[in-house]
């Protein structure tokens, strides 16, 4: 059975002033704890008491007492004030400094070649947050996600976000095993390409990733064929080291495996250049600390990284 959980507006007013007189069973006292003067404290009892429909204390000019009303509801209302007092001052927390947890929706990709030497030190740098890396391909809707920021190349980030750079433009790189190319030959032109087995992207909304090429300044692209399709880059790579074919990736994704001459490029000349990789946050919002702390990280690394 679905429960209603909504507040009356107002409900919890004079809430406060109750639990200050139940404690000093004085008005003047509770008056003096909250800074208020005796007459208001008695206003904000009064009116919780027509909203309950229940008197609450027992006034004598000598003292104060509660009825049985008041006795129920101190036992409630005491624990639930001092909960919600406790969980202002926690999100209080967490909006004054650095701290809770930060979840970030990024591509498989990224993760080994930028991701986990940024990741390393900013945990050094900030032991009270928590990161929650979510590697994904599909563009996620961060607030639905729950995400604070995500991570993705420029071309895929919605203009209503602000954008921080992490790395430099870098090109769009086709590489094969030297297995491969010296079974099937080494293209030269873009049209070579439809004799050759090129591993295919399977993007998140099903479709296949034509590949991308710059012929003098022409974009271009191509629908390829192949037998292999992959659902992310890193899977394209490790099929391309097999020798299964001929794979469009991102340079840095293939930087290591080109000098220990697992792979080599090929059509270096018509390979396209992408605006790099970003982080990527909503700027309509205020900016939580933790959020603010790995921004400052990441614009902290030296250029060259970038």
């Amino acid at each position: 059975m679905k429960q209603n959980f909504t507040v009356r507006q107002g409900a919890l007013d004079g809430v406060e002033a109750f639990l200050a007189v139940a404690q000093h069973r004085s008005f003047r006292r509770a008056a003096a704890e909250l800074g208020v003067t005796p007459s208001a404290i008695s206003q904000a009892v009064r009116a919780l008491e027509a909203r309950l429909g229940a008197v609450l204390f027992i006034r004598t000019t000598r003292s104060v007492g509660l009825t049985d009303a008041g006795e129920r509801f101190l036992a409630r209302a005491r624990p639930a004030f001092e909960e919600l007092v406790a969980a202002s001052g926690a999100a209080r927390e967490l909006g004054q400094k650095p701290a809770g947890l930060l979840r970030l929706t990024v591509p498989r990709s990224v993760v080994p070649i930028l991701l986990e030497p940024l990741i390393a030190s900013f945990c050094k740098a900030y032991p009270e947050i928590e990161v929650e890396l979510a590697a994904s391909e599909e563009l996620v809707d961060l607030a639905a996600g729950g995400f604070d920021a995500g991570i993705r190349m420029g071309q895929f980030i919605n203009p209503d976000m602000v954008a921080v750079r992490l790395t430099k433009p870098f090109p769009f790189a086709i590489v094969g095993s030297p297995d491969y190319l010296a079974r099937r030959g080494r293209p030269k032109r873009p049209d070579d390409l439809r004799a050759h087995a090129c591993l295919r992207l399977r993007r998140s909304n099903g479709g296949l990733a034509p590949w991308s090429l710059n012929d003098n300044g022409r974009s271009i692209e191509l629908a390829v064929s192949g037998s292999f399709i992959g659902h992310d880059f890193p899977t394209l790579v490790g099929a391309a080291i097999e020798g299964v074919g001929l794979a469009q990736v991102p340079a840095p994704l293939i930087s290591g495996a080109v000098k220990e001459k697992k792979l080599v490029r090929v059509l270096e000349p018509f390979a396209p250049t992408t605006p790099g990789v970003f982080l990527y946050y909503p700027g309509h919002r205020q900016i939580m600390p933790k959020l603010r702390a790995f921004i400052d990280h990441v614009k902290s690394r030296p250029r060259a990284a970038r």
